[in-house]
């Protein structure tokens, strides 16, 4: 056993998942497509210590017993992976150190990165060898999007009916599209509603078998586009699936309500530049901050205007993600 560190990416879901086959096994009710972001990032430091009577979890410097019990029944499931492939034979607790550098539990998918790099992080510190479909079939029962955010550049998540079949995988490079992400950060509020909750209203939304029906070629599309290179496809498609996903939160029961002033605005300047002629679409996660992805020759224009918005505190500006990497400088 070693003490590992891992940094892994957030993303942004280009094609979104909501609502779920099975709440247990984290099984989304249709597949998605994201793309893996370079700036906003999760760091976490594993070691397993024989003297520990108990797990000890430190998340962004507090110890919060909602994150830390979710933290530590992830912990069980790879722990019960080790004893099962002989490289334990009884529990050994450990100390977890995990910071991000943006704000969480803000709609920016800091869980997504967060259960990704510990899941990484933990598996190798017991020494357990996984395949990337092993390590996001497991990451993906500690936080959905982790399954996506073990993998690099573009993915898609395989919804699948079974835990084996619902796998994330790589299918483009980051540099086989360079697309810049401008995250315009309205608020850093922790969210009302959970992603959690959230997905459990999905299908009391009368348009979510319309949703389903469709998701397929939505998906389809916009991997073209992307393999294509073409980024007004892309955009066009992103847009538009962000106002759908969100169609359905709004008309779920009880309705779920996240935009907040800000969010609005910046959509509104998105679409008023563009009709300057500037490529630009924006699309918004379980959240109020805003995701604005435009083309590196246009990343400075974009940045000014949405830096001049009075609703907007700041831009995080990345772009495209690789896989998450292991870190020679642990967090303790």
């Amino acid at each position: 056993m070693q003490k590992t560190t891992v940094v892994a990416g957030s993303d942004i879901a280009l094609v979104k998942y909501w609502g779920k086959k099975d709440k247990v096994l984290r099984l989304p009710a249709n597949g998605s497509i994201s793309m893996i972001l370079d700036s906003l990032q999760s760091t976490t430091t594993v070691e397993f210590l024989p003297d520990l009577t108990q797990d000890e979890i430190l998340i962004e410097g507090v110890m919060e017993e909602g994150e830390s019990s979710r933290v530590i029944k992830h912990l069980d499931l790879i722990r019960a992976t080790a004893r099962e492939k002989g490289l334990i034979n009884q529990d050994v607790f450990a100390k977890v150190v995990s910071i991000n550098n943006f704000p969480k539990s803000t709609g920016l998918s800091s869980s997504g990165s967060g259960f990704a790099a510990l899941t990484l992080a933990a598996t190798k510190a017991l020494g357990l060898d996984l395949t990337e479909k092993e390590l996001s079939i497991l990451a993906r029962k500690g936080s959905g999007t982790a399954c996506r955010c073990v993998c690099g550049g573009f993915v898609e998540w395989l919804d699948g009916d079974q835990s084996e079949t619902s796998y994330s995988q790589s299918f483009a490079k980051p540099e086989s599209f360079v697309i810049r992400d401008l995250v315009a950060i309205v608020s850093e509020d922790k969210k009302d509603l959970s992603s959690t909750e959230g997905h459990d209203l999905a299908q009391s939304s009368p348009f979510f078998l319309a949703r389903q029906e469709k998701i397929g070629d939505k998906i389809l599309a916009t991997k073209t586009a992307i393999l294509n290179q073409d980024f007004t496809a892309l955009g066009e498609l992103v847009e538009a699936e962000a106002l759908e996903f969100h169609s359905i939160l709004l008309t779920s029961q009880p309705s779920i309500l996240l935009f907040y002033p800000g969010t609005v605005e910046v959509m509104q300047a998105v679409r008023k530049l563009r009709k300057t002629g500037v490529p630009v679409y924006f699309t918004i996660n379980t959240g109020f901050n805003v995701h604005v992805l435009t083309l590196p020759e246009h990343e400075q224009t974009v940045m000014n205007v949405l830096q001049e918005l009075p609703s907007v505190k700041k831009v995080i500006a990345s772009g495209v993600g690789e896989a998450p990497q292991f870190l020679e400088k642990h967090l303790f």
